[in-house]
């Protein structure tokens, strides 16, 4: 299982560019589509689940090891901060590393989740992966982390989002392990926004209203008009460049994106179901972490959702989650029906 944070379709345009000046940036590009697609079949197969009654244990502490490549692509790496250490001065380890914490730390006190399988499962990184790599990515085992190019993308340490983002592929392996294609796979994207968001707002005691709502904000250099990779609380908006183009995500059902490439469209549909998750979040107020993040958390995990699961049957199984945790005529079941109705998705 592969699954990384830079959708193939951004990296497209930037490896096409020509001008001089971005000639690093595009080099850097195109090794980092070759990777992506050279793993791009394993990614359609869907990871055994865990075994149900097997999902969950107390939470105990964090088993953390950060690895550094040393700008070669052999993985994982030599060992550079085991759990417990001091911080070592070097940005990358020690984001990494708090990141995993972080990650580990909501699943913890949020579901009550040991690790991102249920049972402990030690948390890996690495980091200063191949040269000016231009991704991070989630390889079935463990997270590795590129430096960026240093023209249109920098560190991808930098932003918590990412971190958690790319670790809830772990969460979704270890769970529904919803198939990499199609609408699945576009609900197994916004299941790492969705956490990859919540990790960040709960790192930072963020209340809903307060949130920026921004997946991998920080990435982009000063040299791109964009704030982040994706916007959850407005799909479309988080990107608007000469040379990367326009955030193409749709906002709902009306402006469904149907391609073949990107396999099927999952970076780029997924927007419709984050979407939902932020209105449902915003409706209900407080923090995201509670219930908003208990139905979807609930939902993934529950055994319910089948590895092809479409848009229209995770939305139904929200609403039957809602109504099992908080009752028919909560506000939390009248939030979920009233998000996906908005982002014309039918219960």
């Amino acid at each position: 299982m592969f699954c990384s944070i830079v959708p193939p379709y951004l990296l497209r345009r930037l490896a096409a560019q020509r001008e001089p000046q971005l000639s690093e940036a595009a080099r850097a590009a195109r090794q980092a589509l070759l990777h992506v697609n050279s793993f791009q079949a394993s990614r359609t197969v869907p990871s055994p689940a865990a075994p149900p009654g097997m999902r969950q244990r107390r939470p105990g502490p964090p088993e953390r090891t950060i690895y550094d490549a040393r700008s070669s692509e052999q993985l994982p790496g030599s060992p550079v901060r085991k759990e417990g250490n001091a911080p070592t001065g070097d940005p990358a380890v020690d984001e990494a590393y708090e990141g995993l914490g972080d990650t580990h730390r909501l699943y913890a006190d949020a579901f009550g989740r040991d690790s991102v399988d249920g049972l402990g499962l030690p948390l890996d990184a690495t980091v200063h992966y191949g040269q000016r790599y231009d991704n991070a990515f989630w390889d079935g085992r463990q997270l590795v982390f590129g430096d960026g190019d240093g023209q249109v993308f920098g560190r991808f340490t930098k932003s918590l989002s990412v971190i958690g983002h790319e670790l809830a592929h772990g969460l979704t392996q270890y769970s529904a392990a919803l198939a990499y294609r199609n609408q699945a796979g576009a609900l197994n994207e916004s299941m790492s926004d969705v956490f990859g968001a919540l990790v960040e707002q709960y790192a930072k005691q963020q209340p809903t209203a307060e949130a920026s709502w921004l997946i991998g904000e920080g990435l982009f250099t000063d040299q791109v008009q964009g704030t982040a990779l994706r916007s959850m609380k407005a799909p479309g908006t988080a990107y608007d460049d000469d040379v990367l183009g326009k955030d193409p995500q749709p906002d709902s059902m009306d402006s469904y994106v149907r391609t073949s490439a990107d396999n099927g469209g999952v970076h780029i549909n997924s927007g419709i179901p984050n979407r939902a998750f932020c209105l449902v979040s915003l409706a209900l107020g407080g923090n995201a972490w509670d219930a908003p993040a208990r139905i979807w958390y609930e939902t993934l995990t529950g055994g319910a959702l089948r590895p092809n699961a479409t848009f229209t049957a995770f939305a139904r199984a929200t609403a039957a989650t809602a109504k099992e945790l908080f009752g028919t005529d909560s506000g939390e079941h009248d939030a979920v029906r009233s998000a996906w109705e908005t982002v014309k998705v039918k219960l």
